[in-house]
């Protein structure tokens, strides 16, 4: 589905985690990632469109504090086991 010039994937599927508290606001993950996942706010990260992440984890790889984990191409992937078998809601 796209949505703002970007491809979104399954909703709700994305395992990115962003820890404000880790974060220095450097804007690494801003530059780095392909679909405008993040945006600097008061000096953090903030996660904005979190659907539209794809999970490459070009974030995570380059943060030098190490504030973001993503699970890379996970959550499609579990969104469609679940979807196979039977279970429904969050995929995590």
């Amino acid at each position: 589905m796209k949505r703002g010039g970007f491809f979104r994937y399954i909703d709700n599927v994305v395992t990115l985690e962003l820890d404000q508290g880790l974060c220095t606001g450097c804007g690494i993950c801003q530059e780095v990632c392909p679909h405008q996942v993040f945006s600097l706010d008061h000096g953090k990260a903030r996660i904005v469109a979190r659907d539209n992440c794809m999970e490459c984890s070009a974030c995570a790889r380059n943060c030098p504090v190490q504030a973001l984990r993503v699970e890379a191409g996970e959550g499609c992937v579990r969104a469609i086991i679940n979807e196979l078998l039977g279970r429904e809601g969050e995929c995590c």
